[in-house]
């Protein structure tokens, strides 16, 4: 098993939004690149879904940053077996 502790810690909103915006722009230059070699339409289709909704989930994070707290705690965890 194999667990790999990504971030875990107390960010003020700058600092948050900075780092999952970084995060979030990874998970979609994934799915870019993974466009670039597909073959079939459905994997096209299924990736471009993937890259809307990470696109509006950053959006969400920026709005809600904007709107109040100071501090985000951010706690993330990579958890995995090979097989």
């Amino acid at each position: 098993m194999m667990q790999i502790k990504l971030i875990n810690g107390v960010f003020n909103t700058t600092e948050a939004l900075d780092l999952i915006s970084q995060m979030l722009n990874v998970k979609i230059k994934y799915h870019e690149d993974k466009i670039q070699g597909a073959i079939s339409e459905e994997d096209i289709k299924f990736r471009e879904s993937k890259i809307k909704s990470l696109q509006n989930e950053l959006h969400d994070l920026r709005e809600l940053a904007n709107d109040g707290e100071k501090f985000i705690k951010i706690e993330s965890n990579i958890t995995g077996s090979f097989k």
